[in-house]
């Protein structure tokens, strides 16, 4: 009988379950939330397991996004999705996957939908300390959480943080989770969910931000860092388009926000340097080159390549010059 408690984690109470034995458990904290002006959704979570993203975090634009945790039952996602997608609110939505699975005791769940409606469930027997509080647009739910303090932090950070946006709003209810303890077992794996509140004609454009930190020893901290480097690589999309509007000095704006932000980025300095002298700012890309080549001599080789593919238009004498 000693055996019988580890036998049932490894397996995730597979006999208790519709699940097959690798489903994954995913004691854990998370937060599922939609931002009331843009109506994007979001599900953002954190545990002591491997690749905990790839388990519990499901979303649809237009649709909404759904939590599935304790021992987790993977199916909620697409199904939870499937049955708001059919007409059902969240809770119809909970009602339906809970009422048909044997394992609910286990279970936790929060379900929110594109209005910002929500639904959670949080089995009798979850580890405590286990719990869940929800309002309009969120749900916060923890389960395996060291103190009792976790969900109401979680839910304060929620409410207080308003003025920032969705994803590091997102990034700090994690953090007042972890402030207070977090996971009993302690921290690898983070993970942060955006789509869209509607739907487009380009599905594979409808999610906002998709990051997982798999396994760190500090996950949500790298989760915040690559948060940044997001809103960093936007500031460079925009500059792109404008350089394809030819509006080159806000163009630069852009660039030199992303740099701004991670300064020793080369790729960020590089395609900084090349858009000055497309405009004819020859010396500065120059300066700017020259720097990138001591670092890394292939950014020489990349810049020869460009005027092939009409990425680089200047003059020989100043070709000459960007690549010596």
């Amino acid at each position: 009988m000693r055996y019988l408690i580890p036998l049932l984690l490894l397996f995730g109470f597979n006999s208790l379950s519709q699940n097959k034995p690798t489903d994954p458990l995913a004691h854990t904290y998370s937060i599922v939330a939609r931002d009331a002006e843009t109506g994007e959704m979001a599900v953002a979570v954190q545990s002591h397991w491997f690749s905990v993203g790839t388990a519990v975090s499901w979303a649809e634009a237009g649709v909404g996004v759904v939590a599935t945790q304790s021992f987790t039952n993977k199916s909620f996602g697409l199904r939870g999705l499937a049955l708001m997608k059919s007409g059902l609110s969240p809770q119809q939505a909970m009602d339906s996957l809970i009422n048909n699975d044997e394992g609910e005791a286990y279970r936790q769940v929060a379900i929110l939908n594109a209005k910002g409606q929500v639904a959670s469930h949080t089995g009798a027997k979850c580890i405590d300390e286990a719990g869940h509080i929800n309002g309009d647009n969120f749900s916060v739910q923890a389960n395996m959480m060291l103190n009792k303090t976790v969900v109401p932090a979680m839910e304060n950070a929620w409410k207080k943080n308003e003025d920032l946006p969705l994803a590091e709003r997102m990034v700090a209810v994690l953090k007042a989770a972890q402030a207070e303890g977090g996971d009993i077992r302690g921290k690898q794996s983070a993970a942060l969910l955006i789509v869209k509140g509607e739907a487009t004609d380009e599905p594979w454009n409808d999610n906002v931000l998709d990051l997982r930190v798999d396994d760190h020893e500090n996950p949500i901290s790298e989760l915040e860092r690559l948060v940044k480097v997001f809103r960093a690589y936007e500031h460079m999309n925009k500059g792109d388009l404008y350089v394809e509007k030819g509006a080159m000095q806000e163009a630069m704006n852009e660039y030199n926000a992303a740099m701004e932000m991670f300064p020793e980025n080369l790729e960020m300095q590089y395609w900084t340097a090349i858009t000055l002298a497309n405009d004819g700012e020859i010396d500065k890309a120059v300066k700017m080159l020259q720097k990138i080549y001591q670092e890394d001599s292939n950014w020489r080789e990349l810049t020869k390549r460009l005027p092939k593919v009409g990425l680089l238009e200047v003059a020989k004498t100043d070709f000459d010059k960007l690549t010596r």
